[in-house]
C-alpha cells in the first residue's frame, strides 16, 4: 500500500544525471613562499621538521576546497560563506574531474550570519540546477546530497531523508577562528563529508532545497544544510541593494554563562558582556549606533527586544529576527544598576 507519493518525483538516477553537471568543486589557492626542502630542529629532546623557503620565490599552493552549484547560465554560484571566507585566497570552479576544466571564480557577496556566499564564474551557457522551496520540506522526505566528498571525490551522490527541521548548532570550520551559531537548519542523514560544504541538498523533484554546511564529527548520519530560501533572500537583496544587508550593533561582546560568571566574579550568569577582544580594539565602535545609544564597555546587555540573552538565545539571534533601521529596546546592567536603552539597528559595512 502506498502511504504517500510526492508530486513530480523523479528516479534517483535521473536526478543525479540532471544535477551533477551544475555541481562544482571549489579549489582554494594562495600565493605562498616556495618550499625548498626541510630541516630538523631539535628542541626539548624532540626533533621538529621545519620547512625551508626559497628566498624571493612564491608559488600558488592549494590550501583547501569545497563545493558549490550553478544557479544561472551566466555563472552565478551558491556555496557556503566559510568556504570562500579568505579575501587573500584565489578561488576556482572545477568542472568534471576527468577533464580538469577550471574557471576563475569571484566572490560577489558573503552572508556569514547564515553561512551563504554568492559567487560568479566568467562566461555563459553553464548548466544549472533549479531552486526549490525549503519551506515546503517535511520530516521524512527523501533528499540527495551532492558534492566533492573529502575534497577528492567529485559529484558524490548520497541518499537520505529530512531528519529534522529548524535545528540550531554551533559550527566551526577548519579555517574559522570563531565559532558560529547557525539557526533554522535542515538536519539530514544523507552522507555529508568534509569537502561537501557548499554543495546542494536536492529534493526528489530535482530542486535545491538546502546548502550543505556541517557534519557532526563522532556521530553517524547527522548532517546539516542551510534552507535555500535564505539564499533566495540574499540574492533578492543583491538585486535590490547591490549587496547583502546585515544588521549590526557595533559592539564586541562575550555571552555570559555560569562558568564565566564564577571565574570573573560577575553579578549575573547570563547576558552579553561588552568588552574588547584584544588590546587596540574598540569594545563599542566609534560612531556606531551602539555608541549613539549610550552603550559602554563592561555594560551587560540582559535583554534585547524583550528577550533574555543567554547561550541558547544570543544577540546574533536577536539580529536575525529584526530588520535594519528597526529600533529595539535593551535592558542593560551598569555598575549593578539596571537601565533601559533603545538602539537602532544599522547596516554592517562589509568592506
Amino acid at each position: 500500500m502506498v502511504l504517500f507519493q510526492y508530486m513530480n518525483t523523479l528516479p534517483i538516477t535521473e536526478i543525479a544525471k540532471k544535477v551533477s553537471p551544475a555541481v562544482i568543486s571549489i579549489a582554494i589557492t594562495k600565493d605562498l613562499p616556495k618550499v625548498d626542502g626541510f630541516y630538523s630542529l631539535p628542541m626539548n629532546g624532540r626533533n621538529f621538521v621545519i620547512p625551508k623557503f626559497k628566498k624571493g620565490v612564491r608559488e600558488a599552493v592549494r590550501v583547501g576546497g569545497g563545493s558549490g552549484f550553478i544557479i544561472s547560465e551566466n555563472g552565478i554560484v551558491l556555496t557556503n560563506s566559510h568556504v570562500v571566507e579568505d579575501p587573500r585566497a584565489d578561488y576556482a570552479a572545477v568542472f568534471n574531474a576527468d577533464t580538469i576544466k577550471k574557471e576563475t571564480m569571484k566572490v560577489l557577496a558573503r552572508d556569514p550570519i547564515h553561512d551563504v556566499a554568492i559567487c560568479r564564474i566568467e562566461g555563459d551557457g553553464y548548466p544549472t540546477v533549479p531552486l526549490g522551496d525549503s519551506s515546503q520540506l517535511q520530516l521524512g522526505e527523501s533528499v540527495l546530497a551532492v558534492g566533492n566528498a573529502l575534497g577528492e571525490f567529485s559529484n558524490t551522490v548520497s541518499l537520505g531523508i529530512v531528519s529534522g527541521l529548524s535545528r540550531f548548532i554551533q559550527a566551526q570550520g577548519e579555517a574559522r577562528r570563531n565559532v558560529e551559531r547557525l539557526r533554522g537548519l535542515i538536519q539530514t542523514d544523507a552522507a555529508i563529508n568534509p569537502g561537501n560544504s557548499g554543495g546542494p541538498l536536492i529534493n526528489m523533484s530535482g530542486e535545491v532545497v538546502g546548502i550543505n554546511t556541517a557534519v557532526v564529527f563522532g556521530a553517524q548520519n547527522i548532517g546539516f544544510s542551510i534552507p535555500v530560501n535564505q539564499a533566495k533572500d540574499d540574492i533578492a537583496q543583491i538585486k535590490e541593494y547591490g549587496h547583502i544587508r546585515i544588521p549590526f550593533l557595533g559592539i564586541r561582546y562575550l555571552i555570559i554563562d555560569e562558568d564565566l560568571q564564577q571565574k570573573n566574579n560577575l553579578p549575573v550568569g547570563y547576558g552579553a558582556l561588552i568588552m574588547r577582544e584584544t588590546l587596540g580594539d574598540a569594545a563599542v565602535a566609534p560612531g556606531s549606533t551602539a555608541e549613539k545609544a549610550g552603550l559602554r564597555e563592561f555594560d551587560i546587555i540582559l535583554e534585547a527586544a524583550g528577550k533574555k540573552i543567554t547561550t541558547d538565545f544570543t544577540l546574533q539571534d536577536v539580529l536575525h529576527e529584526h530588520e535594519i533601521n528597526e529600533i529595539i529596546p535593551l535592558k542593560i546592567l551598569r555598575e549593578k544598576r539596571e537601565r533601559d536603552l533603545k538602539v537602532r539597528l544599522e547596516e554592517k559595512n562589509q568592506k
